[in-house]
């Protein structure tokens, strides 16, 4: 597949529907670039990032301390109101 694209005055260069099909980005999504040769670059889907699990497994330090709601919501309102 062969697609040309036309770039704006801004530099900027909208990828058409069928190129982003082809990639299996949706709107929104990523692509990352990578410059192959002079005057030839590669356009590839980019690399998910860490999942949701991930982010909140990190969350908790090894040994630390479990809190309840109650005590999450009192750290955060003595944080808001400068206490801590």
């Amino acid at each position: 597949m062969k697609s040309t694209l036309k770039i704006t005055s801004k530099g900027q260069v909208a990828l058409r529907k069928a190129v982003l099909d082809q990639l299996g980005v949706r709107p929104g999504g990523k692509v990352t670039v990578e410059f192959v040769a002079p005057g030839r670059a590669e356009v590839r889907a980019a690399e998910a990032s860490a999942s949701l699990e991930a982010l909140v497994g990190s969350l908790k330090e090894a040994g630390g301390p479990t809190l309840s709601i109650e005590e999450m919501n009192a750290i955060v309102r003595d944080g808001w109101a400068g206490s801590r």
